[in-house]
């Protein structure tokens, strides 16, 4: 019995010692993956201040200094604000609930960006104030 207990401490280490990498693939942009898209996909892991959009940033475009601000002038402040103040669902691209609201959740994957862009791909539209 001592045996298969060491045999399963091994496994639990050795996974332990995983999860740094893996959580770092995780939370890692896709390849073309836009701003809006990533944001809305790590907000499942909860909502830090601008901590996705600073990584998205840090990781596919270090050249936009003045992402943070001009989110800011949208009225985000935070990563869920994004989605309150700057952008919201293109209708042509979510599917409505039983009761014909949109879902947060788009019907397709991410429709890509260029890259080092900043700007959400067609499946969000800016919100206008």
């Amino acid at each position: 019995m001592e045996e298969s207990r060491d045999g399963q401490q091994s496994t639990v280490a050795k996974l332990e010692n995983q999860l740094p990498e893996r959580s770092t693939l995780l939370t890692m942009p896709g390849l073309g993956e836009c701003l809006a898209c990533y944001v809305q996909r790590m907000l499942n892991f909860g909502c830090l201040g601008l901590r996705w959009v600073t990584l998205y940033r840090d990781q596919t475009a270090p050249r936009s200094t003045a992402l943070v601000r001009n989110l800011g002038r949208m009225g985000a402040f935070c990563d869920c604000e994004i989605f309150l103040n700057a952008y919201e669902p293109n209708p042509e691209h979510f599917e409505p609930d039983q009761y014909g609201e949109i879902v947060d959740q788009p019907s397709q994957p991410c429709r890509g960006v260029r890259q080092g862009s900043v700007q959400p791909c067609q499946l969000w539209l800016r919100i206008r104030r």
